[in-house]
């Protein structure tokens, strides 16, 4: 029998890898908090649930892409959440970047209904989740990792399965404060480039392909050099990304000094009104603590 899924969360990354399915013609289930993101999917034939209580009652597997923990909470486990209407043996996947203690929280729920759970959180952007090829971080029910093999292999180019409840999210930490500080760098090598007078497009050229690569210098750095500030992941969402991290590594005795100190960056950034920006947009901030002396 064919597998009915369903999609809560429409934005910019859970657009995209919604389309994906709908493209390799699997039917899809959507929800989305405002309607109007989801005109496009339900023109390529997707049909609508009024809550992801709907959703859950309607498909087998359903995957849910929101924005923050409190987000995940109320679509998942709040009033017409997934749990009220989920039931014995199907699979919810939340491939939202959230806390870790919430995902064990998740999964002990679903236990108790015997359904099974994944925490999937992803990396790779706007860019990734349009063409397939996302990293995700799983935790939860291996059974049920191995099971969506197919669905897994049109979302994403590696996937791996990390272990129990929560371990995709933490994977998921150490992916964000990786990032958080080889930002800075980007931002801060390319800010230099301009105002030593140099072709910054020339000086990422030679820079790209030595000891300083990163997929962030050669996507993210382009866009810098577009003026391109367009999210492909915004700056609040990094935020509380960072702002998780930092959340677990205080549980755990842990100093981390370089995200922190990106994490006040990234903050000033949105207090200059830059919340709604690509995480490239630090420039911007960067630049206006070093004001020109033209």
């Amino acid at each position: 029998m064919e597998t009915k899924v369903g999609w809560i969360g429409t934005g910019v990354m859970g657009h995209s890898m919604a389309m994906r399915l709908l493209k390799k013609n699997i039917p899809l289930v959507v929800h989305n908090r405002s309607e109007s993101k989801t005109k496009e999917l339900i023109k390529e034939g997707a049909l609508w649930a009024e809550s992801p209580c709907e959703v859950a009652k309607q498909t087998d597997v359903i995957f849910q892409m929101v924005g923050l923990p409190k987000d995940v909470e109320q679509c998942t486990l709040g009033e017409k959440g997934v749990l009220e209407g989920i039931s014995e043996g199907k699979i919810f996947v939340d491939m939202t970047t959230s806390s870790p203690s919430l995902a064990q929280k998740i999964g002990e729920a679903f236990k108790a209904k015997k359904a099974l759970t994944l925490d999937a959180p992803v990396s790779g952007g706007d860019i990734g989740a349009r063409e397939g090829t996302l990293s995700i971080m799983v935790g939860g029910d291996e059974k049920a990792f191995q099971s969506l093999e197919k669905f897994w292999d049109i979302l994403g180019k590696t996937v791996v399965y990390q272990g129990p409840y929560g371990a995709g999210q933490h994977t998921k930490m150490v992916n964000q404060i990786l990032i958080a500080t080889n930002m800075i760098g980007v931002c801060e090598g390319l800010l230099y480039a301009y105002r030593s007078g140099m072709d910054p497009w020339k000086v990422l050229e030679s820079v790209e392909s030595g000891a300083a690569a990163s997929w962030s210098l050669s996507q993210l750095g382009r866009r810098v050099l577009d003026k391109n500030f367009e999210p492909g992941f915004y700056v609040e969402h990094f935020i509380k990304d960072m702002g998780l991290a930092l959340d677990e590594a205080k549980k755990m005795n842990l100093s981390l000094p370089g995200l922190a100190l990106a994490h006040q960056l990234y903050i000033a950034l949105k207090a200059q009104g830059g919340g709604k920006k690509g995480t490239q947009a630090l420039f911007l901030a960067l630049s206006e603590l070093s004001p020109s002396m033209e």
